[in-house]
């Protein structure tokens, strides 16, 4: 639902940090509010002890539930090792806090089909994630042997309606990073789908018109794609802009601008088949600006305010709940949240940084302003 109002003039609080940077409202003359059915984060990164209490209450401030990456050191391949991570990620919210973890298994080459079953009837663990070796933070572990030693284990995922996410990238360092995603759905992701057409599977963080053209080839109900704010706001100029910006480079890489555009077009079109996961991946300070940084961007405290700003300017506002709220959890096949949230237009500046006793660390379009901001409906 959308309304134009008259709001009193309040200030955005973020929970558990210290917050570097002003971040007072102008809440000047009538503002437009949004009511969306509650959001979930259908791919997050939450890491684990110190990074976990410090990152946690941001995720649940906004969202309802959220799809928990597995890849902490050493990775979340066991269901009992699942149950394990939700247990110290509820531990970690907010008192009063309603957000429920969605636990998701690391493949590897000897993930069994017999861990499937126990992860299916868990009700803890809701996919599993495909990370090719090498593909990204933490992904050592991952696989070699897609169609060999691991088609037991997707044949299994097949019966039992498991959800295979994928961080679709080859990591043979002969093929372009720019050009990996690409080469991954012509090698990789169409012949697994040829293979096992029944295979639910989200393809991650789509930063390319080729990954956008490929979903929207496949059967609906059974491919689908998730869209961070970074590949819908940013291009890949993003990263070398007055000097190299460490706090926008993340994995799959920003790509060139018609790719970013063709982004837009597809989320802002209404389609069941694109929703939203951030990728909210953080680190700190420390860690992202080095010779070697990480890879990674932390937008949580800025995801909902960043989606608005996409489909406001392309004036699909209209689409933006069915994006955030709607598709996700249909394709999993989980009901939909009963609560609701408000998106107010109200000027406010995103802090420089959130410090901690281990460091800082730096949000998405750190220092700027947005015209978006999420309260509880």
């Amino acid at each position: 639902m959308i309304k134009t109002s008259f709001l009193p003039c309040k200030t955005l609080k973020f929970p558990l940090a210290k917050v570097e940077g002003s971040r007072q409202l102008k809440c000047e003359g009538p503002r437009m509010e949004l009511t969306l059915v509650q959001p979930d984060d259908w791919h997050l990164h939450l890491r684990d002890g110190e990074l976990l209490q410090a990152v946690v209450p941001h995720s649940a401030n906004h969202f309802g539930r959220a799809i928990v990456m597995p890849n902490l050191k050493p990775p979340v391949t066991t269901t009992a090792a699942a149950v394990t991570y939700r247990e110290s990620i509820l531990k970690a919210l907010p008192t009063g806090s309603n957000f429920n973890p969605l636990m998701t298994l690391y493949l590897t080459d000897s993930t069994s089909p017999d861990e499937i079953k126990l992860a299916r009837s868990s009700k803890v663990v809701f996919a599993v994630k495909l990370y090719p070796a090498g593909a990204t933070t933490n992904s050592q572990d991952g696989v070699t042997d897609l169609f060999g030693r691991c088609l037991p284990v997707l044949e299994q995922m097949v019966e039992h309606n498991m959800p295979l996410l994928v961080h679709g990238e080859v990591t043979d360092p002969s093929v372009d990073v720019f050009d990996r995603e690409k080469v991954f759905i012509d090698t990789v992701l169409r012949p697994l789908i040829q293979r096992l057409p029944k295979l639910k599977v989200v393809m991650e963080h789509i930063t390319t018109m080729d990954a956008v053209r490929f979903v929207e080839s496949c059967e609906e109900g059974f491919v689908a794609a998730t869209v961070t704010p970074q590949h819908l706001l940013l291009n890949r100029n993003a990263l070398f802009q007055g000097g190299l910006q460490p706090h926008n480079y993340c994995l799959p890489v920003l790509k060139r601008e018609i790719h970013r555009q063709a982004i837009v077009s597809a989320v802002t079109s209404g389609s069941k088949r694109f929703f939203l996961g951030s990728d909210s991946a953080p680190h700190e300070r420390g860690r992202k600006e080095c010779p070697c940084g990480c890879a990674g961007i932390y937008n949580a405290p800025v995801a909902l305010a960043l989606y608005a700003k996409v489909f406001e300017e392309a004036g699909a506002l209209d689409k933006l709940e069915a994006f955030t709220s709607l598709n996700g959890p249909d394709f999993y096949g989980l009901p939909r949240n009963t609560s609701k949230i408000k998106l107010i237009k109200a000027s406010w500046k995103v802090p420089e940084s959130f410090s901690f006793s281990f460091g800082d660390i730096i949000p998405m379009f750190a220092g700027e302003t947005l015209e978006w901001q999420a309260s509880s409906s």
